[in-house]
């Protein structure tokens, strides 16, 4: 093998987070109606009032699986299986399963913390917020691989990102906030996380 050249490691966190996302949100259907609002409230969907005044903090982890409507599935996960895979080979599976988790929770956390004076609540779910954590963490990775990683590059993240801000500051219903926090917390964790591999005399190794 050339030195250059380095086998991907095979990745499946990614394929089980997206499984994990669709058997809940086919829960839901069979249950319900994802599109039910006191539906979704009453299985675990955020909402400001019920984490702090009734300590229900499970529901920072459980609206991270949560999706209102198959096209909120469906654009969420498409946005997983084509950035994750590349994440999770740069952070290594429990690193990357961790790094994801920690993204949806902050993210659910810190909107909670901006909108918590508002003087509506909304019912909140879905899993842009630990995505947005995924293209930040692949954001510094692929700075600190001068500008890119496998496929990817800084320029077509940077659009990405730009393009998904867009859309949710021009569509209602949509929690930007969580969307910018997820991606400043991702960045900051890859910053923690990721190990840049090293080039060995045979082949690289990652460092983890």
């Amino acid at each position: 093998m050339n030195e250059h050249e380095y086998a991907p490691r095979r990745t499946w966190m990614t394929s089980a987070l997206i499984a994990v996302n669709i058997l809940c949100f086919l829960y839901l259907e069979i249950a319900g109606s994802s599109e039910d609002v006191r539906f979704m409230l009453e299985h675990g969907a955020m909402y400001t009032p019920l984490v702090i005044e009734n300590h229900e903090y499970y529901r920072l982890v459980t609206a991270m699986f949560m999706h209102f409507g198959i096209e909120h599935l469906v654009n969420n996960m498409l946005v997983l299986f084509v950035l994750g895979d590349n994440l999770e080979r740069a952070l290594g599976k429990m690193k990357y399963l961790i790094f994801y988790l920690l993204c949806g929770i902050g993210s659910n956390f810190a909107s909670m913390m901006i909108h918590m004076h508002d003087a509506q609540q909304y019912v909140g779910a879905g899993a842009s917020g630990a995505i947005f954590g995924v293209i930040g963490g692949l954001l510094y990775v692929v700075a600190r691989n001068r500008g890119r990683l496998e496929n990817l590059s800084s320029r077509q993240l940077v659009v990405t990102v730009l393009f998904s801000l867009y859309f949710g500051y021009t569509s209602t219903g949509v929690d930007n906030a969580a969307h910018v926090s997820g991606l400043i917390i991702g960045i900051l964790l890859g910053l923690l996380f990721y190990r840049k591999r090293r080039i060995g005399k045979e082949k690289n190794i990652y460092e983890l």
